[in-house]
């Protein structure tokens, strides 16, 4: 009996281990100050359009921000494609701060240019 356990014991710990990987590659959100929302506005100068999240880089009043958005289904169905994020678009991000990344924001939504032209895309 005991050999029994032995050997269900290694198949099981990979199981658990394959199982418990997504929740360990993606970060917490709890990493972010949701106290505290940030608005920014600038252009945006880098953009990635791949999962986990897109995300993209933001010049806003002399700084550098990498800003998490949505996973890109996500963006796809809201209205958000990728032409909507491309680099050298004007957008205004609505976000937290990360507490362990500086320069970093988490996105609750974007709007995509200005005036008339303008819309806004909730992402969470």
């Amino acid at each position: 009996m005991k050999h029994r356990i032995h050997r269900a014991a290694g198949p099981l710990a990979v199981a658990l281990a394959l199982a418990t990987a997504p929740a360990f590659a993606h970060h917490g959100w709890s990493e972010y100050d949701g106290d505290h929302p940030l608005t920014l506005k600038g252009r945006i100068q880098a953009a990635s359009y791949e999962n986990p999240h897109a995300t993209i880089t933001l010049d806003s009043d002399g700084k550098r921000y990498t800003v998490v958005l949505a996973p890109v289904s996500r963006m796809e169905s809201r209205g958000a494609p990728r032409e909507a994020v491309a680099v050298g678009r004007d957008v205004t991000v609505v976000g937290y701060a990360s507490r362990t990344h500086a320069g970093e924001l988490r996105a609750e939504r974007i709007v995509i240019g200005d005036g008339a032209a303008e819309k806004t895309v909730e992402l969470r």
